[in-house]
C-alpha cells in the first residue's frame, strides 16, 4: 500500500468531515449511519466482508464489522474503535478538518477518529497477512454502549472468535494498565409531611439526606486513598417552603478500581445508612473496572506494541472505556493516538501519533500467535 502514515492522515480528515454526533446525547443528531456507509464502501473495495450491525433500541444506530478474506484458521485480532462523537456546541466549524503542522482539529479528531483511521489503515495493510485483522467499528460508545453490545452478540454468527482485542482509544500511545469502573446509585429517603410550624409532627426526609451526605464525605477519603472515588452528584427534595419534606433523594457516584465491582459499591453505600432513616438504595447504572492481563496474548501484544512505540504500561485511567466489555470475549488492551481538547471546543489529534500507531500496528500484529 501507499505510505501507511499518509493514508491514515488522509482518512482521519475524511472521518472528521462526517457528522456522527451521538443522538443519545444530542436529540436529533446525525448518528453513525453516514460514517458507517463511508467505511463500509471503502472496506468492500479493499476485499473485506462487511456487515452492518444494528443496535437494539430506538433509532438508526449501526455499527460495522469488517472481516478480511482468507482462511479463518489464522490468529484473529479484533481492532475496535467507536464512530460516534459528543456534541458540537460552541464549535464554529466542527466538521471542517483543519491541519496546522501535525495538528488536525475538528470534532472527534482525537476521540477517536484518528484512532479509527489508524486501525482501518493497518487492517487494510494486513488484508493478506498472517493474522485476521477484523475491524469492529461501533456506535454509541459515548452514551450507552449499545453498538458494542450488539456487535458482541453478532460475532459468533459472523464466524469471528477473536484471540485478542486492541481498543484504539486515545491514550497518548501509552498502554493502559487499568480503567476505573463506576456505579451510579439512587438513594431515596421517606419521611412524613407536616406543616413546618409543627415540625415534630413530621419526619424530615431532607434531614436524613443531610446526615447521609456527611457520611459520604466521611467515607470518601478512604475510598480516594484506594484509588476510587465517592461523591453525591445530584440532590432533590421538598415541595414547599412550609412543609416538612416527606421525600428526598440523591444520586451517588462510586468510581471503582480493579478488585471492586458494582455489588461492592452497593453494599458500601448501604452501610452508610442508619436504620431509622427509612432509606432505599437502587443501582441505576454500572460499568465494571478493567485491568490488563499480567500474561497471555494481550500482555504479549501490549509489550510488543509498547516496544514499537517506545512507550509502556503507564496509564491508569480514571475513567471507563469499553475494554471491559471486549474482555468478555477475549483478552483486550487499550492504546491509541491522542491530542487535546477531548469533548471540548478545541479538539485536535496529533498526526505524528496517528502515523506512529499505524506503523506500529503493521509491525507487531503479524507476530500474534
Amino acid at each position: 500500500m501507499d505510505d501507511p502514515g499518509a493514508v491514515a492522515t488522509a482518512l482521519t480528515a475524511e472521518l472528521v468531515g462526517i457528522d456522527s454526533v451521538n443522538p443519545g446525547l444530542v436529540p436529533g443528531a446525525a448518528g453513525e449511519r453516514r460514517i458507517v456507509v463511508h467505511l463500509r464502501d471503502r472496506l468492500d473495495r479493499a476485499g473485506f466482508a462487511t456487515t452492518v450491525v444494528p443496535s437494539a433500541g430506538p433509532g438508526d444506530r449501526p455499527s460495522l464489522v469488517a472481516v478480511p478474506p482468507g482462511p479463518a484458521g489464522r490468529p484473529t485480532v479484533l481492532l475496535n474503535g467507536h464512530l460516534d462523537t459528543v456534541g458540537v456546541t460552541g464549535m464554529a466549524r466542527p466538521f471542517a478538518p483543519r491541519v496546522d503542522g501535525d495538528r488536525l482539529s475538528g470534532r472527534g479528531a482525537a476521540d477517536m477518529k484518528g484512532g479509527v483511521a489508524a486501525l482501518v489503515t493497518a487492517a487494510e495493510g494486513l488484508v493478506d497477512g498472517p493474522v485476521r485483522a477484523v475491524l469492529a467499528l461501533v456506535a454509541d460508545e459515548e452514551d450507552a454502549s449499545a453498538g458494542t453490545q450488539a456487535v458482541l452478540a453478532a460475532l459468533p454468527d459472523l464466524g469471528v472468535r477473536p484471540d485478542v482485542c486492541v481498543v484504539g482509544e486515545p491514550t497518548d500511545l501509552a498502554l493502559a494498565r487499568t480503567l476505573r469502573g463506576f456505579a451510579v446509585l439512587r438513594v431515596r429517603f421517606t419521611g412524613r409531611a407536616a406543616h413546618s410550624s409543627q415540625r415534630d409532627l413530621g419526619v424530615d426526609a431532607i434531614a436524613h439526606l443531610g446526615r447521609f451526605l456527611a457520611a459520604v464525605e466521611d467515607r470518601a477519603g478512604a475510598v480516594r486513598a484506594g484509588g476510587g472515588e465517592l461523591m453525591v452528584t445530584v440532590v432533590r427534595g421538598g415541595t414547599s417552603p412550609f412543609v416538612v419534606a416527606d421525600a428526598a433523594e440523591c444520586l451517588v457516584e462510586r468510581r471503582t478500581v480493579p478488585g471492586e465491582d458494582s455489588a461492592s459499591a452497593l453494599a458500601e453505600v448501604r452501610a452508610l445508612l442508619a436504620p431509622d432513616w427509612a432509606a432505599e438504595v437502587d443501582l441505576v447504572a454500572a460499568r465494571e473496572p478493567w485491568q490488563l492481563d499480567d500474561e497471555g496474548p494481550a500482555a504479549d501484544l501490549a509489550d510488543a506494541l509498547g516496544g514499537a512505540l517506545g512507550t509502556g504500561r503507564t496509564l491508569d485511567a480514571p475513567y471507563w472505556m469499553e475494554a471491559a466489555l471486549w474482555q468478555q470475549v477475549c483478552p483486550a488492551l487499550v492504546c491509541g493516538p491522542s491530542g487535546g481538547g477531548l469533548h471540548a471546543v478545541d479538539e485536535w489529534v496529533d498526526l505524528r501519533q496517528v502515523r506512529a500507531f499505524t506503523t506500529a500496528l503493521l509491525q507487531v500484529l503479524p507476530r500474534v500467535r
